[in-house]
C-alpha cells in the first residue's frame, strides 16, 4: 500500500494526528469541522485495534454464545436448541466484521471529512515536525501550524518470562483473529480480556484453562462481579484457578503443544495448543520521536483536561485515548478526541476555550463517571466508582444491593435469572457515585446509570424516573425502595 492523499516531500497542515483508530479519526473529524486542514498518518490499518483486533471482533465473537445461553434458559424455546455453536460460522462472521482486515470503507470516511491520509510510519522530529518513513519506502517532512495529536493506543504487555519468545503466546490480537479454535488453550489473566476470551473460546469448542494470579477475577470492579462471573464460567466447563501464575513456557520446534510451569497454588505443569497473556497493557509511543521533544519514549503521556501533553513548550502537542492512561477504552478515547478536536479547533481560530468544569472542552467524565461492560456470561455493566473506590476517596457512602432475579422483568428474561445489582450512595449529598449491574441482558442498562452518575441527579429525582413494567430496568425502583426503607 502507497500513500493516499495529496502530501508531498514537505508538507504543511494545520493538524497532524498520528493513529487513524477511533481516536484519531474523531479528532481529524473535528478539528476538518473547524475548518482546520489535518494530515493522519497510519502504518497499519485505519480504524484501529478496536475495529480489526478488540471491541468489533471480540463482540462479534461472544454474542453467538449469549444469545445460545440465554435462548436455553427459556423453557419453550431450550427445545428447539440442538448442539453447540457453529464455530466455522461465528468466525465467518466475525470476519465481516472486520471487514476481513481490509480498511476501504474507512479510508473512503477519511476521504469524505477532506482529511488526507499518509500510510507509514510517523515519528515527532522536534516542535511541530513529524517525520513519516511511508509504506512506498518513501520520506514526508510534514511540519505543523497548530497540533500534533498522538492516538497510537496500546498494545498488549506479555511478561518477559523464560521461554516466551519460543512459545509464541497469543495476545488479543490472535485471539480475536484466529481462523482455527485450538483444542486446549490457557488464559492468563482474570481481567476483561481474559474472561471474554476465556467465554468465547469455551462457547466455540476449546477447553480452556483460566489462570489468576490474585485471589479473584475483574479485580478493579465490585467483587461480587467477579464472582458470579467465575461461577459461570466455571459451570460452562473452564477450569478457573486463581493465586496461579506462569514461570516458564517451553514450545520446542515450529508446532506441537505449549507446557507451562505454574507457581503459587497446586505448581505443577500444564499443557496447551496456545496461550493467550491477557497481563496488562503498554503505551505504543516507544518509537514515535518522543526523546525530540523532551520525553521518555515508551512512557504514557501525562495531560491535562483537554488532552494537552504537560511539560512541552508551546502548547501544540496533544495525546489522546490510551496513550494518556486515563481511561483505557474506546468510549472514552472518542469522547477524548471529540474534546480535543474542538479544544484545538478553537485555540487555533482564536475561538473560546471552555474550560470550567462543566464546560464542553474538558473532559470531565475520564474521573468519576466512566462507564465499562464487560460482556462475559453473565454481563457486567458499572459506571463511577466501586464501594471501595469511594470510601478511599473519602466519601461517606451508603451501599444498596438487590437480587435482580427478584426483579419481574428479568424473572421473564430467563428462568432462574441470576443478577445483583449496586448502587452506591454519597450520604452528604444523595446522588450516585457507582453503579454495577451484573445478570443477562444489563449492558443496556449502563447508560441510565451514567447519566445518573455523570449528572449527579438526586436520588430524590430519580424516584420520580419511572421505569416500565415489567422490565429488567425495574431494578431502578428496587434499589431506591431499598434506600428509602
Amino acid at each position: 500500500m502507497g500513500t493516499s492523499g495529496d502530501a508531498h516531500a514537505n508538507d504543511t497542515y494545520d493538524v497532524v494526528v498520528i493513529g487513524a483508530g477511533p481516536v484519531g479519526e474523531n479528532v481529524a473529524d473535528r478539528a476538518r469541522a473547524a475548518g482546520l486542514t489535518v494530515v493522519v498518518v497510519e502504518r497499519e490499518l485505519v480504524g484501529g485495534e478496536c475495529s480489526y483486533w478488540a471491541c468489533i471482533p471480540s463482540k462479534a465473537m461472544l454474542r453467538p454464545a449469549a444469545a445460545l445461553a440465554e435462548t436455553r434458559r427459556v423453557a419453550g424455546a431450550r427445545e428447539a436448541v440442538i448442539g453447540r455453536l457453529d464455530a466455522a460460522a461465528v468466525l465467518a462472521r466475525r470476519d465481516g466484521f472486520t471487514s476481513h482486515w481490509k480498511d476501504d470503507g474507512q479510508v473512503a470516511w477519511l476521504k469524505g471529512i477532506g482529511a488526507e491520509l499518509v500510510r507509514g510510519h510517523g515519528r515527532l522530529d522536534g516542535p511541530r515536525r513529524v517525520v513519516v518513513d511511508t509504506a512506498d519506502n518513501g520520506r514526508l517532512v510534514l511540519t505543523v501550524r497548530h497540533a500534533v495529536a498522538v492516538c497510537t493506543g496500546s498494545r498488549a504487555l506479555v511478561p518477559d518470562l523464560p521461554g516466551v519468545a519460543e512459545a509464541r503466546p497469543w495476545t488479543s490480537r490472535e485471539a480475536t483473529d484466529s481462523e482455527s479454535v485450538p483444542g486446549r488453550l490457557v488464559v492468563v489473566g482474570g481481567g476483561v480480556v481474559g474472561v471474554e476470551m476465556a467465554t468465547a473460546w469455551q462457547a466455540l469448542g476449546s477447553s480452556v484453562t483460566l489462570l489468576v494470579r490474585g485471589s479473584g477475577l475483574l479485580p478493579r470492579l465490585e467483587p461480587f462481579a467477579g464472582e458470579l462471573v467465575a461461577e459461570s464460567l466455571r459451570e460452562s466447563g473452564v477450569d478457573v484457578r486463581t493465586g496461579v501464575g506462569v514461570r516458564e513456557l517451553r514450545r520446542p520446534g515450529a508446532a506441537g503443544p505449549v507446557t507451562l510451569a505454574l507457581d503459587g497454588a497446586g505448581g505443577g505443569r500444564l499443557e496447551a495448543d496456545e496461550v493467550l497473556f491477557a497481563t496488562g497493557r503498554a503505551p505504543r509511543t516507544e518509537d514515535i520521536g518522543l526523546e525530540t521533544v523532551g520525553l521518555e519514549p515508551g512512557s504514557w503521556l501525562e495531560v491535562d483536561d483537554t488532552c494537552r501533553v504537560r511539560d512541552v513548550d508551546g502548547g501544540w502537542l496533544y495525546a489522546v485515548g490510551d496513550v494518556n492512561h486515563r481511561a483505557l477504552l474506546t468510549h472514552q478515547g472518542k469522547y477524548q478526541a471529540r474534546i480535543t478536536g474542538d479544544v484545538i479547533g478553537a485555540r487555533a481560530t482564536g475561538g473560546r476555550v471552555d474550560t470550567q468544569r462543566w464546560g464542553a472542552h474538558v473532559t470531565t467524565a475520564d474521573g468519576g463517571a466512566v462507564p465499562q461492560v464487560v460482556f462475559t456470561d453473565p454481563e457486567v455493566a458499572a459506571v463511577g466508582l466501586s464501594a471501595e473506590q469511594a470510601q478511599q476517596a473519602g466519601h461517606r457512602v451508603r451501599v444498596v444491593d438487590y437480587d435482580l432475579g427478584n426483579v419481574a422483568g428479568a424473572s421473564l428474561y430467563a428462568d432462574g435469572y441470576r443478577g445483583r445489582a449496586r448502587m452506591v450512595v454519597d450520604e452528604e449529598r444523595e446522588v450516585l457515585l457507582g453503579v454495577t449491574f451484573v445478570g443477562a441482558g444489563v449492558a443496556e442498562l449502563l447508560h441510565s446509570a451514567t447519566v445518573a452518575v455523570a449528572g449527579e441527579v438526586p436520588l430524590s429525582r430519580l424516584w420520580h424516573a419511572v421505569p416500565s413494567f415489567p422490565t429488567i430496568s425495574e431494578i431502578w425502583l428496587r434499589l431506591l425502595e431499598s434506600y428509602r426503607g
